[in-house]
C-alpha cells in the first residue's frame, strides 16, 4: 500500500486502517501545472461564446488582474474578429 506519509503522521488510526484494509491505494500525481497561475489568455481559451469572452475581460479588469488598456484591446478585437481571433478553445482535459 502507498500513500502520502504527511497522510500517515496526521491520521494514524486511519492510516493504519485504510493500509490493514486493503481497499485504497493513493498515489501522489504530480502534474506539470502544479502551482501554474492561470492568466487572461488561459481563461479567454476556456470560452465558447464572445459574450463569454467579454465577462471575463470585464471580471479581469475590475479584480485588477489585467489593466485598462489590455482589456480594452481584448474587447476591441473580441467585437471584431471573434474569440477564436484570439486563442484557440481548450476543451476539458487539456490540463492532464
Amino acid at each position: 500500500m502507498e500513500y502520502d506519509e504527511n497522510f500517515r503522521r496526521r491520521f494514524p488510526h486511519l492510516s493504519r486502517e485504510i493500509e490493514e484494509s486493503g481497499w485504497l491505494r493513493v498515489k501522489e500525481r504530480n502534474s506539470g501545472f502544479s502551482g501554474y497561475e492561470p492568466g487572461v489568455m488561459d481563461f479567454l481559451s476556456r470560452c465558447s461564446t464572445d459574450e463569454e469572452a467579454l465577462e471575463i475581460v470585464r471580471y479581469l479588469e475590475g479584480r485588477g488582474e489585467i489593466s485598462h488598456e489590455l482589456a480594452l484591446s481584448l474587447r476591441v478585437k473580441i467585437i471584431k474578429n471573434g474569440i477564436r481571433s484570439i486563442c484557440p478553445k481548450r476543451e476539458w482535459g487539456f490540463y492532464r
